[in-house]
């Protein structure tokens, strides 16, 4: 059992690290805006806007808009308080309804200018629940990363799933599986019958009880995925934003787009939770792409790579099995 003066010591920890890692993905984005691409180089930096919650708590959020190379990237860090859970969370923790409640993370889009790059997202977030008999709280981790490509690359999704197994490594052989299952399932568009994109690591509810794991090892845990993002992502902008597209490739990087936008109004639990426990509404939709398009029955002609994203890439694959 831990004492209310240690759980706090715990969460400012967290805090740390999440402020930290806050900072060092918006040093690493702004230097690649920093080398510029097709489109030319650029000074473009994020902007910090710093709010309030009238509930308690609030954050930091930091914006990149209309840049050479990333067209909108949002990193945002929050720490919340919470009167009452809200229902997104309580369905599955219906033992905590009406308790109150932190959450504190870090959560991230970037919408790169060039249809060449991915656009990529991943939160990592703390989850702790006083309940209302007075008992020890309740705790629990969440986050991943995953990418969304429009003109994919073999050895750039190998990469990426190759850092999300060397992040998931230290913690247990079947660790990798798991979370990557989990993520494809999770971004998975049902009235569309496709993934969001090719998937990562998707973990929720990781506490002692779920995995085994003390809290400085699920801690541990978020520390690797939140460095594994940016480990997994420069590496491709790198190789990536240099890449001629033509005007026809941008239109189809906007349709495609359209799928992002659907799924994180229809099916993304942080979106819906952001909004029912009274979020700030502009921190909450900053993941929407600046531009996106939406077109009657298009169908992508076969044997073009417009095609191969949906008949091949965005598919769960075990990637590290392919050859390049």
């Amino acid at each position: 059992m831990h004492s209310t003066a240690k759980f706090d010591e715990r969460i400012a920890q967290v805090r740390a690290f999440l402020l930290e890692l806050q900072t060092n993905i918006i040093t690493a984005l702004e230097r690649q805006e920093s080398l510029g691409g097709v489109d030319g180089k650029s000074d473009t930096k994020f902007i910090k806007d710093e709010w309030q919650r009238p509930e308690g708590g609030g954050g930091i959020s930091c914006v990149l808009h209309d840049g050479k190379v990333i067209e909108k990237a949002g990193v945002m860090f929050s720490h919340i308080h919470i009167n009452q859970m809200p229902a997104s969370a309580t369905t599955r923790h219906p033992q905590l309804a009406g308790a109150k409640a932190q959450a504190l993370g870090v959560s991230l889009v970037v919408h790169p200018k060039n249809p060449h790059v991915p656009t990529s997202h991943a939160n990592v977030r703390l989850f702790v629940a006083t309940p209302d008999d007075g008992s020890e709280p309740i705790w629990w981790f969440g986050g991943g990363f995953d990418l969304t490509p429009f003109y994919p690359v073999l050895d750039d999704v190998k990469h990426w799933h190759q850092v999300a197994f060397d992040v998931c490594q230290p913690f247990g052989d079947g660790v990798y599986d798991q979370y990557k299952a989990w993520c494809d399932e999770y971004f998975y568009l049902k009235h569309r019958g496709e993934c969001r994109g090719v998937g990562g690591l998707f973990y929720d509810d990781v506490n002692t009880a779920s995995t085994g794991w003390d809290f400085e090892q699920c801690f541990d845990f978020m520390q690797a995925v939140g460095q594994g993002y940016i480990d997994g992502i420069i590496p491709i902008f790198a190789k990536r934003q240099n890449t001629p597209y033509t005007a026809e490739q941008r239109d189809f990087q906007l349709y495609r787009r359209g799928r992002y936008v659907e799924y994180n109004l229809v099916y993304d639990r942080g979106t819906l939770f952001g909004l029912q426990s009274n979020g700030r509404t502009e921190s909450i939709l900053v993941s929407m792409p600046p531009l996106a398009a939406w077109e009657y029955r298009f169908e992508p002609k076969i044997g073009t790579p417009e095609h191969e994203l949906t008949d091949f890439y965005l598919k769960p694959k075990d990637w590290l099995s392919l050859s390049s």
